[in-house]
């Protein structure tokens, strides 16, 4: 029995090859993110895949760079390796791709804030109140995505145990500031915990938030 409404939306932030371990801008432990975030999409009737897409020359590339807004190593450059979902991801057919950073002159996190897709229309059309937010970097495009979201008048769930950050104070700061904001919390675990008890019993159920149940 599926536990997650029709009006939910899964966001999958930036999960690339450039962005996981040996990759030119490698978050840590990035990669752990990809099996769980596997485990949630067959629960989602809408999923939303968002990725970096950026020209050669785009802004935010530094040599040597100094690892901050504006200045960060040459990283998922359009149509290179980096660039690339890793093939452990799992995509489906039934979710919407945005790319974003395409502007040669604008540095861009948030999937909303997107130049090639109005990704908060795609989600109205289809009747989608909830977000739940899962990918990389929690401290960069995720917290960026997430209060976006709000913003925009969505629900927001951040999934945390699908998500890592570069730093970890600027993780720290982003988490607290997304809280703050209002964005909710969940876990896969609590998801997938939400899913079983549903199937023994029968009835539907939302899954729990972080510290409930």
């Amino acid at each position: 029995m599926d536990v997650i409404r029709p009006t939910e939306a899964l966001i999958i932030v930036d999960v690339q090859n450039d962005f996981l371990p040996g990759g030119a801008l490698a978050v840590d432990e990035g990669d752990q993110v990809v099996a769980q975030i596997n485990r949630l999409l067959p629960l989602f009737a809408h999923v939303v895949y968002t990725r970096d897409w950026h020209p050669a020359d785009h802004v935010s590339f530094a040599d040597p760079p100094e690892y901050r807004d504006g200045s960060w190593p040459a990283h998922c450059v359009q149509g290179t390796t980096g660039a690339g979902f890793p093939r452990e991801l799992k995509i489906t057919d039934r979710a919407l791709l945005v790319n974003k950073g395409t502007d040669p002159g604008v540095e861009t996190y948030s999937g909303f804030r997107s130049s090639a897709v109005d990704m908060a229309a795609w989600l109205r059309e289809r009747h989608v109140d909830r977000l739940y937010v899962t990918g990389l970097a929690t401290d960069y495009c995720v917290q960026a995505t997430a209060l976006d979201g709000l913003a925009a008048g969505f629900d927001v769930m951040l999934v945390e145990d699908c998500v890592r950050g570069v730093a970890p104070d600027t993780t720290r700061s982003a988490l607290e500031e997304m809280r703050r904001a209002g964005v909710g919390s969940t876990t896969a675990a609590a998801i997938s915990m939400a899913v079983a008890v549903a199937v023994a019993t029968g009835a539907e159920t939302e899954p729990p938030l972080e510290g409930e149940g």
